[in-house]
């Protein structure tokens, strides 16, 4: 069994999933750049170097996760680190206008609705289901579920928010059932060693926004590499931006 720790990133083939596993890589973990597509994952862990597998993983398919779990159980023996990162705003919107002008509730498409919460709740919680065997076997694990901070209810809900007008169905809602899910995770954990943390990064400019980001994916995922980075004696049940900051839920 490896003696160093092993990392499993979703949706790591690209934008924010790719530069944390590149950063992890960079720590000395070995880690598994979960991919939809294998033939651009492969490519990404090529670009990362060594320390990075490419990983068949499709967070909507029940089979694409087992089938990831079975790979690192039989590779690796253990997972110490699981981020949750895939995730998408809409399947059809081509920018943030197109997007905004077809989230309002009275409007959004309910098949658009259920695909990005296929990805962005639903596969957490599988991979979640999947993974979890194996983060037992750690000594030192821990859960981050990347998130927005547009799924505080506690701040949306607040009409003098900058984004309150704007809160939609599909990607912010998205958030806040993910949200829920991740407090879920912390209650069952809470007697275990098993750590779970919830973060918002910052607005990356990556593809999940149509590049109209207003920070490098270095500084967005800043958050996501602190916790990431926490010991076996960093805290859990925490939800935060940079630098440590707490979100209300």
């Amino acid at each position: 069994m490896p003696t160093n720790r092993i990392a499993l990133v979703t949706g790591a083939n690209q934008g924010m999933g790719k530069q944390v596993a590149k950063e992890l890589v960079s720590d000395g973990v070995a880690v598994f750049v979960g991919s939809r597509d294998l033939v651009r994952g492969e490519a990404a862990a090529a670009e990362i170097g060594d320390g990075a597998t490419a990983l068949a993983l499709d967070v909507t398919d029940a089979a694409s996760i087992a089938s990831a779990a079975e790979r690192i159980r039989a590779e690796a023996g253990r997972l110490d680190l699981l981020v949750n990162n895939a995730a998408i705003a809409t399947r059809t919107a081509v920018d943030l206008a197109e997007f905004r002008a077809m989230a309002k509730a009275s409007i959004a498409p309910l098949d658009e609705v259920r695909a990005v919460w296929e990805v962005n709740v639903f596969g957490p919680l599988a991979v979640y289901q999947a993974m979890l065997p194996l983060l037992r076997r750690s000594s030192d694990a821990r859960i981050v579920n990347v998130t927005s901070a547009l799924g505080s209810m506690t701040t949306v809900a607040d009409p003098i928010f900058a984004f309150h007008a704007g809160f939609e169905p599909i990607y912010a809602a998205s958030k806040t059932a993910l949200n829920a899910v991740t407090l879920s995770m912390m209650v069952e954990l809470a007697s275990t060693d098993i750590k779970v943390n919830l973060v918002s990064p910052g607005f990356a400019n990556t593809a999940l926004v149509n590049f109209e980001g207003t920070e490098s994916v270095e500084d967005a995922s800043r958050e996501v590499m602190r916790v990431a980075r926490l010991g076996p004696t960093g805290p859990t049940g925490t939800f935060t931006r940079w630098e440590g900051e707490h979100i209300p839920w």
